[in-house]
């Protein structure tokens, strides 16, 4: 198979993205894969890395704050076409696979106008902007949660959950001794994003004394840029606090807890694991997807959502202990995370495109 797999913007497309190509090379090891990107955005740095031939198209985001500024986004539209376009003739793909970020629109655009197998991948409850527009060309659309339904066209739409859950159903763990924990005692993990929170960290630095004398342990992920801030804090005994985690996926398999945002990769990733959570959905993004995300997680009884404005010590605490205090809810709640779990999704989007191409 000849592969263009476009992606970009933050970790919650690009590593969705990296699954369905490690899942084609699995199935077809003389595959080639063409990875289309941006040219200033973390996609850049991590895929030549992994040693996936990419291509950089400038490409920006629309501005809804500011109309007129998006006349200078529809000129970088229409030339990002034209390079994806020649870009594309020469690849000559046998698909080209749309997994999100305001790149996908031109390229795939391109791909529709080339005549080439289109396909999109939606990680959220909410589609954005891009895989709405983006709908009205593809051949099939891939959607992570059911709610996703009723925004595209029901003959193209196949419920595939998220990629990135069959990485990680398979992954090896990762025993929380190697962090210094305490095998026998539960551990809590909390982290906001990746890349970390400016609104988060004063609440997570207030958060830290009420751990004081727990049984349990918490790992806090600080997220690099916000690390520096907690250095001069006195730090319980049984806490840990981290800038960063390479492999939090691993860690999070002998994790008892997290507390986190509510972004897709997030869903992906402990719905996998079928592991309880309480979700602080972040209100700045688009669509409030990640509040959508969430309540259908709480709807299905997999989570507790607790709003960024409400995030306190005392309620955080409350929710923590009121979880690991009574067996039966927190049993409930791993179970109904674990149903909601898709642990094929890379095999199921193969096959997909593999009826598509023919």
């Amino acid at each position: 198979m000849r592969a263009c797999v476009v992606a970009g913007g933050t970790g919650g497309h690009i590593y969705p993205a990296i699954a369905i190509i490690n899942k084609i090379k699995e199935k077809e090891e003389d595959s080639e894969i063409l990875y289309i990107g941006t040219t200033d955005r973390m996609e850049k740095d991590i895929i030549p890395k992994l040693g996936i031939p990419y291509i950089g198209i400038e490409m920006s985001g629309l501005n809804r704050k500011n109309f007129f500024s998006n006349f200078a986004v529809m000129s970088l539209f229409f030339k990002a076409v034209k390079k994806a376009e020649v870009e594309l003739k020469k690849f000559n793909p046998d698909v080209v696979i749309g997994v999100g970020g305001y790149i996908t629109a031109p390229v795939l655009y391109a791909a529709h106008k080339l005549k080439y197998k289109v396909v999109i991948h939606e990680q959220n409850s909410i589609p954005g902007v891009s895989n709405k527009f983006l709908s009205n060309f593809a051949d099939k659309v891939f959607i992570s949660l059911p709610a996703s339904k009723k925004y595209f066209n029901d003959n193209k739409v196949v419920y595939t959950g998220n990629p990135r859950s069959e990485e990680i159903a398979t992954i090896e763990k990762t025993s929380k001794s190697t962090l210094g924990f305490d095998e026998k005692r539960k551990l809590v993990v909390i982290v906001m994003g990746s890349l970390g929170s400016t609104t988060m960290t004063k609440k997570l630095m207030d958060l830290i004394p009420g751990f004081v004398d727990k049984s349990y342990q918490v790992l806090i992920i600080t997220g690099k840029s916000y690390y520096d801030d907690y250095k001069d804090l006195n730090i319980p005994d049984n806490v840990k606090i981290v800038p960063f985690m390479e492999n939090l996926i691993n860690i999070l398999k002998d994790t008892d807890l997290i507390v986190s945002r509510a972004g897709a990769s997030t869903i992906a990733e402990i719905t996998a694991i079928g592991l309880p959570a309480i979700l602080v959905p972040s209100p700045y993004v688009t669509g409030n997807h990640q509040y959508l995300n969430a309540k259908e997680l709480a709807d299905a009884g997999a989570c507790t959502i607790v709003t960024e404005e409400d995030f306190s010590r005392k309620k955080i605490i409350l929710e923590i202990d009121k979880l690991f205090d009574n067996i039966d809810d927190y049993s409930k709640m791993k179970e109904s995370s674990k149903k909601l779990g898709v642990t094929d999704s890379a095999t199921k989007i193969y096959t997909e495109i593999k009826k598509i191409i023919g």
